[in-house]
């Protein structure tokens, strides 16, 4: 029996020596895939050696259950804090932010300063001035409530400008 593999493919005019080159191109290309899957499998084997740390699969486990743990320990206390600030604004809203203070002579023959017109106002513009008189009599002391940055009464210029000092104007 004779087998004559190129004469049925074809090719049985060919020259064998064409037929080795294009095999001995491809062996050559196979051989460079090859070098270069196995220096990605060498760098991939380093990270994983990298990732394990002398750890065996059960340590790792307990190592990420440890920071799923802490990771919502995390969030719990970022959701507390959240809010305990909102509480602290709605608390600070109300409370004294704006002052406003005007030192004067109430009279001619004082001297020093003495009296002053003091304006206190919330984040709104609400409060109220506290106005001191000092006289040679004695001190006297008033206020007037203030809305919105608004008085019902009229305000003095003492007080106008301490109002004014309070709302920035």
């Amino acid at each position: 029996m004779n087998f004559n593999l190129l004469e049925d493919m074809g090719l049985g005019g060919t020259d064998l020596s064409y037929l080795f080159i294009v095999l001995a191109a491809l062996a050559i290309i196979l051989l460079i895939m090859v070098i270069v899957l196995f220096v990605k499998f060498n760098k991939l084997s380093r990270r994983y050696q990298k990732f394990m740390g002398g750890k065996n699969a059960k340590s790792l486990e307990k190592d990420i259950v440890g920071l799923y743990e802490d990771n919502k320990l995390i969030k719990a206390s970022m959701d507390r804090n959240h809010k305990d600030i909102e509480n602290l604004y709605r608390k600070l809203e109300g409370a004294f932010q704006k002052i406003g203070l005007v030192k004067y002579d109430a009279f001619n023959q004082m001297g020093g300063q003495l009296s002053f017109s003091l304006a206190l106002l919330d984040e709104n513009d609400n409060g109220f001035i506290l106005n001191s008189v000092h006289s040679a009599e004695g001190c006297y002391s008033y206020t007037k409530e203030i809305k919105a940055g608004l008085c019902d009464i009229a305000l003095g210029d003492e007080e106008k400008k301490a109002l004014d000092i309070a709302m920035d104007l």
